[in-house]
């Protein structure tokens, strides 16, 4: 059976209370003071079982100007309205604000009761009829039926059944969403029981013994009992009116405005990005910057709006914004919202959440609008596409996916598939789910191309640039595990040469310029020469002008120089015709001390323990006490 919540609308003292008295036998104002004043203050709830057997829940909402807020709170989750206007007074300011409230909030459905019929003459009934007709000309109300009531004689509440009974079988089901969500309208304790929570179950489902967070406070729970139209059940669904039970949290942790959600399913914040639509009979312009309250949900929030492509909405108009909270909330995109003028308050637009979660825009910038389009009135693929396009060279983990765009995480799945194989979207880490969009991926390998390009060109002689330094050269690629991943791919495509911690471009090779081949055949003469007894390479690095240490690494590179200790470098023949000897030496005499290696090198202890020591680490050699044996292989 489908789940369907009527919300009554209207002006005070036009007989909502006493309407939903008379049909269903509950009185809805609770409180001693609405009592005595005759007026509804708070949220009043019934139900209704119709004719057809469908079960009705009913939220009566206040009709004061001072409790508006309370009746924008109760219009969240309806389905149906019931536009109440009584015969005697015919349309009044609150009428007119409250429809306005559920035309921006998107309610489809409802029908206009006229109530205290018993009150006029039937001349005077027709001329109310003809007033109200002209006022729902062009609102989701042309056209609903209107039903002529008396609460106190009981004059047409079988007919109001009966066209309840139909209105119902046309609203269609409610799609229940992917996270459960309670916006909490009431908190109170009961003897025995504790802390409970009331409020219209706006999307997703939640079971007996799951645990729960309450934002934007994140307070955790656990559901100890829930009840719907006074019975107790195990599970409840969007489209209910809900009391939940809380186990293990005080009452004075929890207020009106919180919302109950699965728990750790949802993100609070303090800035979303919207549209907003300013109503015609808005009494002037909205100016950016402007202080608001926002309502969403049954929350009301001093806000400040940012209009991002002007300075000023005339009444009437449409345009993207930012909406900054003054404290933090919960919403997801494709939440309704209604905003009221600071002072005198008053309803005076409102709109639908586009990014729950976004960055600070700045203003007139074509890609931010460009983006807000998109959201705005792409489909689920584009949606996703451009939240991990907004992601950037950070990218975006698909686990902040079903938050974002307000989605199942079996629809997202088929939506990346496609995304995937179109090679928009792409996966670099396969742990977390790292995404990233192919236009960033692309500017990333280009920028990590560009900068070894430039290094080579800065550093003709030098075969590659360190890996971490590189990467802290990249910008946007903080990100370890998506350079790795973008290192990966060039690599696996010959376009990058890794050696070790080395990078370079596969095209890049070290060439020598004529001057440079001179310094080479300079320095390879200095060192056959030196033979066992080199220089050091820091006392002849100023006879090169500055190219000596490039042209060094390329010698060593090649093997034409071998380094043996720090600045201490040996030519590979010299080397070479010494590692001859020395085993040699061992494989006839077994070992070798110092001494007797200096006298075999005929050089100064300054060359002697580093070539010892390089013998050793070139497992030549291996040193048994204060003597060198030959290694066994």
């Amino acid at each position: 059976m489908k789940q369907i919540i009527l919300g009554t609308a209207g002006h005070i003292d036009h007989g909502k209370t006493t309407l939903v008295r008379a049909l269903t036998g509950i009185d809805t104002d609770r409180l001693k003071e609405e009592k005595a004043r005759g007026i509804t203050i708070e949220l009043g709830f019934a139900h209704l079982e119709l004719p057809g057997g469908q079960m009705l829940g009913i939220v009566d909402v206040p009709g004061h100007e001072k409790f508006v807020k309370n009746m924008v709170a109760g219009a969240t989750g309806i389905d149906l309205v019931a536009l109440v206007i009584a015969a005697d007074e015919g349309v009044m300011p609150q009428t007119r604000e409250h429809l306005e409230i559920c035309q921006l909030l998107r309610v489809r459905s409802g029908l206009v009761i006229l109530t205290k019929v018993d009150l006029v003459d039937s001349d005077w009934l027709e001329l109310v009829k003809e007033d109200v007709s002209n006022f729902l000309t062009g609102t989701f109300l042309a056209g609903a039926p209107v039903i002529e009531v008396s609460s106190t004689t009981g004059r047409g509440i079988d007919e109001l059944l009966k066209t309840l009974d139909n209105l119902v079988k046309g609203v269609a089901e409610r799609d229940t969403g992917s996270f459960f969500r309670l916006p909490i309208d009431r908190v109170f304790t009961m003897k025995g029981f504790g802390t409970v929570v009331t409020g219209t179950t706006i999307s997703g489902q939640i079971d007996l013994g799951e645990e729960a967070t309450i934002y934007p406070k994140d307070v955790t729970s656990k559901i100890r009992g829930i009840q719907v139209h006074n019975r107790e059940v195990t599970r409840v669904s969007a489209g209910l009116r809900t009391a939940i039970n809380l186990q293990g949290v005080e009452k004075a942790e929890i207020e009106r405005g919180d919302v109950l959600a699965a728990k750790d399913s949802l993100r609070a914040t303090q800035l979303a990005d919207v549209t907003l639509d300013l109503l015609k009979s808005a009494p002037r312009k909205l100016k950016h910057r402007a202080k608001v309250r926002f309502h969403t949900g049954t929350s009301e929030i001093i806000s400040t709006i940012l209009l991002l492509d002007r300075d000023e909405l005339n009444p009437g108009e449409t345009c993207f914004a930012q909406i900054r909270l003054e404290k933090p909330t919960l919403l997801l995109a494709r939440d309704r919202y209604v905003i009221r003028s600071y002072s005198p308050v008053r309803a005076i637009g409102g709109g639908e959440v586009l990014n729950a979660l976004p960055e600070r825009r700045k203003r007139r910038a074509e890609k931010s609008l460009s983006e807000l389009k998109t959201l705005n009135r792409g489909d689920l693929n584009e949606i996703t596409e451009q939240f991990v396009h907004t992601g950037r060279f950070r990218g975006m983990e698909q686990s902040a996916l079903p938050f974002l765009t307000n989605t199942s995480r079996k629809r997202l799945d088929e939506v990346l598939k496609k995304l995937l194989a179109q090679k928009k979207v792409i996966l670099y880490d396969r742990e977390k789910g790292g995404l990233i969009h192919s236009e960033y991926l692309q500017a990333a390998r280009d920028e990590i191309t560009s900068t070894l390009e430039r290094y080579h060109r800065e550093n003709p002689l030098r075969e590659g640039f360190h890996k971490e330094e590189l990467r802290s050269r990249t910008a946007g690629l903080r990100n370890p595990k998506l350079f790795q991943f973008l290192i990966s791919q060039l690599t696996n495509e010959g376009v990058v040469v890794q050696e070790k911690e080395t990078l370079r471009l596969g095209s890049h090779k070290v060439t020598l310029a004529a001057d440079q081949q001179q310094v080479r055949r300079r320095i390879e003469e200095i060192y056959l020469k030196g033979g066992l007894q080199p220089p050091y390479f820091k006392e002849i690095k100023d006879e090169f002008a500055g190219g000596g240490p490039d042209v060094l690494q390329v010698m060593l590179k090649e093997g034409v120089l071998i380094k043996v200790k720090e600045d201490l470098f040996f030519h590979r023949d010299a080397l070479a015709e010494l590692r001859s000897r020395l085993i040699e030496h061992l494989r006839e005499k077994g070992e070798i001390d110092t001494p007797q290696f200096k006298e075999m090198t005929n050089v100064s202890r300054k060359y002697t323990i580093p070539l010892l020591e390089y013998f050793d680490i070139t497992q030549v050699t291996v040193r048994v006490g204060d003597k060198r044996v030959l290694r066994k292989k």
